[in-house]
């Protein structure tokens, strides 16, 4: 090789050192772990395989590999042992490996396999297994950054030029490696050599946390990631909302694999956080079947589509091909409720030696909790009132009347799940695919409804309740999430790749009332059929199908990636199609069946005894009519052009453009620009600027209903129903109104941050972002009558009390810091991994305004989004999130401890409350009994912490006496802590025991 050859490798080789691309999601193809990055070239190539973390030195394996080149043998090595193993693809696939059969440690195994190469097996201090060649000066053995390229939705892996042997071999002596493992331990889980910050989160971690639901996971290890809860909210107990960086559930784009998910069919229509947004069910896929989850804090519109303005989340499905595990879990909190049994199984299975099958199912049975406060208030008629408020009982009922009514907690649930992840290698390329399948059936309750509440609860002839002891309506829900993935993806000799996939994917949703009744037809059978008290309380139906809604994406993918000697490039195309469907309910769960039009059918037919008039359709959750069916669908035709190139040593650009073209508000052009600055080995500056949009979703295009929502009365201060009617905008009431279709909401993402590797074992990230959305989509006030005659006349013709509508309607601002810090070392006789992450973010809205020439153009702006519309997007999720984790291993032993804060966060519910931040305290040991069985016992939120009791928003207070002032109840609401936003919920401590057995 000559000086001049020599130099430009060199120059080269430095290059590589920075960050390679704008934002980062990693993808499996072929058991390799691709790092795939949008917008960037793979300056040198290598593949991460990984399972488990850390390698077990001592354990026999038994291996099967036969004779072939190095780098596919170590693939299979990887694939035979679930271990990571990190090496150059351009170096090993020069050289031919041995054959190895028989029991072997892994180290030993790898010592036979590449015996007759110039290749040798380290081992790092945290366990890594890593691939160098022999004469690597191991002074100072990091690992080496990992970059790559992906196209938009289909990551395509590029693989540079290959320079040779000698090349390789000057790239190790200008020692520049420093790989960050994809999937590894904690201390690799913010990956340092990007542009915008990447949490990759292992299995390993995932399950160090003790949890069982997704959600719950990712928000106890990711302080960007928030998954509140919140009760009474209909659907939304079933379904929680996830957010990241306090934006809403909709502005986080979650693909699985690197496809794009589907989104759930349930839109939060209730009062919590994410009001009017509908987002992804994370609790669809059971942890048992992920392999690791990457968490992208950027936004990357550009590159992947809609929705990604917060960030993305990648789940990486499993794709072992032997081994596997089962696995339970049992665990209930300290209250003696939410008893939940959790039964993993999960199994790798191989198709020949091209291909694999790994198969994973999962039952989750979770028992409801109760944290409501006793009911206060009268529940039958006849109380008087003190000058002090003191209600004095009238009716000898009320003496013994249960006060635990209400069930204010997490609901019941089973779920059942099956994953399936599968891969063959044909021809020169690979086929692959996944399906994935959960049914989650759940139980939550509505408001009691009293013997004295008449409208809810009819009075009959006998002058008493239907239901003469009241009723708790409780809210069914089954939802089914189905989806499959098949593709072919090839790469050429000239380090370009082609990737043709397929994707559907559907999540419905049914709602079914029991434990109800219709008020209505109570005065039905009484006027119309004739029945009497008692026959009625004997016939009348007490269960009913509400509705159901259906939502599902199908997508087609086609990407191309070519590497050139000074830059690479990436194109591809995407063609969607968006389907919504809302099936009508049971006659009995919607009809009114005393009024007609607006006007009561039996008036004067009571003789002053009992009611001629109740609420029409089943209490607690009515249903939906033929009129509010829905059946829509829209197409979207998408383009993206990737590019990057250096334009001075150690500074990379990347570049993106995508054009989106949706049925309905026409097209989109948005771009996306990052760069990485690697001041020395150990500092770099990363940034981005890019543009973002969010298509309406078909929920907030399309759906509609009226249902009972529980609102804060402003004279009393307590909860009163209200029937609100929730009108898509091409109906005729908003058509009325002249309200506009729905556009896109727009934003602008800019962030900056730095790396800092301060020795081998500590690294510290800071990353600086912000968000301004323009156009966004909100759900306005509930529109009661008297804000303007064109409304009034809408809302009589309607039947509703009062109505909403999604609006672009808000423009805000979102500022924020994230922080990650980790620590690996050695201590008490083991290793010791320490993590600190925060995320700081407030968001702004800095303008509200109503569709100029409609009918809401004249009512004050006030009205139209009230403050509490406003705390909601402010105010109800933590100002602060902050983990500090500890993982000690030693031996057959594993312990974890985090300490999870929890800002303070303000929630505005007929008031304003601010709750303290509170510190929770999680902890998990695991002991390997023999190389296959482990057991574990943990403890999540160990103190018993519950955030600050309710002062707002609450119902069914007060203090009742007996006749000689004797007290049989006096509480200050069943809401004893907010059903509205609660971020790590009110169940208190949970403490769990569980076992698992790997084969």
């Amino acid at each position: 090789m000559n000086m001049q050859s020599k130099k430009y490798i060199n120059k080269k080789n430095k290059t590589y050192r920075g960050f390679l691309f704008a934002n980062c999601l990693y993808k499996l193809r072929s058991n390799q772990t691709h790092l795939l990055c949008s917008l960037s070239v793979l300056a040198s190539a290598f593949f991460s395989l990984n399972v488990l973390a850390t390698v077990t030195t001592g354990q026999m394996v038994q291996f099967d590999i036969k004779a072939q080149r190095a780098d596919k043998a170590l693939i299979e090595f990887a694939k035979q042992t679930e271990q990571t193993v990190v090496f150059s693809y351009e170096l090993a696939k020069q050289y031919n490996a041995n054959s190895l059969y028989g029991f072997y440690t892994q180290l030993d195994a790898l010592e036979a396999l590449l015996g007759d190469t110039k290749l040798d097996a380290v081992v790092d201090q945290n366990g890594l297994l890593s691939i160098k060649l022999k004469q690597i000066n191991r002074k100072n053995n990091n690992m080496m950054k990992l970059s790559g390229v992906s196209a938009a939705i289909l990551p395509a892996l590029l693989a540079a030029n290959t320079q040779g042997v000698n090349a390789a071999e000057d790239v190790a002596q200008e020692k520049i490696e420093k790989i960050a493992i994809v999937g590894s331990r904690v201390a690799g889980r913010s990956v340092e050599d990007l542009p915008v910050p990447v949490d990759i989160l292992s299995a390993e971690a995932l399950e160090n946390k003790g949890q069982t639901e997704v959600g719950r996971m990712l928000q106890s290890i990711a302080p960007s990631f928030n998954f509140s809860s919140s009760s009474i909210s209909d659907g939304t107990d079933a379904l929680r909302p996830a957010t990241l960086r306090g934006l809403g559930p909709d502005q986080t784009l979650v693909l699985i694999n690197g496809k794009r998910r589907h989104q759930a069919s349930i839109i939060h229509i209730n009062t919590s956080v994410g009001r009017g947004t509908a987002g992804t069910d994370m609790n669809a896929i059971p942890a048992s079947a992920i392999k690791r989850i990457e968490v992208l804090r950027d936004g990357a519109a550009a590159q992947y589509g809609s929705d990604a303005i917060a960030g993305v989340i990648n789940i990486v499905l499993k794709d072992g091909s032997e081994g596997g595990k089962a696995a339970i879990n049992y665990g209930q909190y300290s209250e003696g409720d939410g008893e939940t049994i959790n039964l993993d199984f999960n199994k790798g299975f191989a198709l020949g030696d091209k291909g694999y099958v790994n198969t994973t199912l999962n039952y989750r049975d979770r028992a409801p909790t109760n944290r409501a406060g006793l009911h206060g208030s009268c529940q039958f008629n006849g109380c008087t009132t003190l000058d002090d408020g003191t209600l004095v009982a009238g009716d000898p009922r009320e003496l013994t009347a249960d006060r635990d009514t209400f069930r204010i907690g997490d609901a019941d649930s089973q779920q059942f799940g099956l994953i399936v992840s599968t891969g063959y290698e044909l021809g020169d390329g690979e086929l692959y695919g996944f399906i994935t399948y959960s049914t989650r059936d759940n139980e939550s309750a509505a408001f009691f409804r009293h013997n004295a509440n008449g409208g809810g609860n009819t009075v009959l002839q006998d002058n008493d309740a239907t239901i003469q002891a009241g009723f708790l309506p409780k809210i069914n829900t089954t939802i089914d999430d189905i989806s499959y993935n098949f593709g072919y993806k090839t790469q050429f000799d000239n380090d370009a790749s082609l990737d043709l996939s397929y994707t559907y994917g559907e999540n419905s949703i049914d709602y079914t009332t029991s434990d109800t009744i219709n008020a209505s037809y109570a005065n039905f059978l009484r006027y119309d059929q004739g029945l009497s008290a008692a026959d009625i309380r004997a016939t009348i139906p007490r269960e009913a199908y509400a509705y159901g809604m259906e939502l599902s994406l199908q997508t087609l993918n086609l990407d191309f990636t070519q590497n050139f000697d000074d830059y690479s490039l990436a194109m591809g195309a995407e063609i969607r199609t968006d389907e919504y469907r809302i099936l009508e309910g049971s006659e009995y769960a919607y009809r009114d069946y005393d009024t007609n039009n607006g006007v009561s059918i039996y008036d004067g037919l009571s003789g002053g005894v009992g009611s001629e008039d109740a609420s029409g359709g089943t209490q607690g959750f009515g249903g939906s009519s033929p009129m509010s069916s829905v059946d829509e669908s829209r197409d979207v035709i998408s383009f993206y052009l990737d590019a990057e190139t250096y334009i001075i040593e150690d500074v990379i650009l990347s570049g993106a453009l995508r054009y989106d073209n949706y049925k309905g508000f026409g097209d989109t052009v948005n771009f996306k620009l990052a760069g990485n600055w690697s001041i020395t080995d150990d500092i770099s500056l990363r940034g981005a600027l890019s543009s973002g949009f969010r298509a309406p979703s078909m929920q907030q295009l399309y759906f509609n209903n009226i249902s009972t929502q529980f609102v804060v009365d402003d004279v009393t201060g307590n909860l009163v129903a209200e029937e609100v009617g929730t009108f898509r905008n091409d109906s005729t009431l908003a058509q009325s109104l002249g309200i506009p279709k729905l556009t896109e909401e727009k934003s602008q993402n800019r962030s900056l941050g730095i790396v800092y590797n301060v020795t081998d074992n500590i690294n510290v990230t800071l990353d600086y972002y912000s968000i301004d959305i323009d156009d966004r989509i909100v759900i306005s006030n509930r529109l009661g009558k008297g804000l303007s005659p064109s409304l009034d006349a809408a809302l009589i013709s309607s039947g509703a009390g009062a109505g909403q509508f999604f609006l672009n309607g808000a423009d805000t601002e979102t500022q924020g810091i994230d922080f990650v810090a980790t620590w690996n070392t050695e201590g008490l006789g083991g290793t010791l991994d320490f993590t600190l992450a925060a995320n700081f973010t407030k968001t702004d809205v800095v303008s509200l305004f109503t569709p100029a020439g409609s009918g809401l153009e004249t009512v004050p702006v006030e009205d139209v989004f009230s403050d509490q519309e406003i705390s909601i997007i402010e105010e109800w999720q933590p100002e602060d999130r902050i983990n500090l984790s500890a993982l000690y291993q030693r031996d057959d032993w594993t312990v974890n401890l985090s300490l999870n804060r929890f800002g303070e966060y303000t929630v505005e519910d007929g008031g304003r409350q601010t709750y303290g931040a509170e510190i929770l305290t999680d902890v998990k040991v695991n002991y390997f009994v023999t190389e296959n069985l482990s057991v574990n016992i943990g403890a999540n939120n160990l103190f018993d912490v519950y955030p600050d009791e309710n002062t707002i928003g609450n119902s069914r207070t007060g203090t009742i006496v007996d006749a000689q002032g004797n007290t049989i109840v006096s509480s200050p609401g069943v809401f004893k802590y907010s059903r509205r936003s609660a971020p790590f919920g009110f169940n208190g401590a949970y403490y769990y025991l569980g076992a698992e057995y790997r084969f």
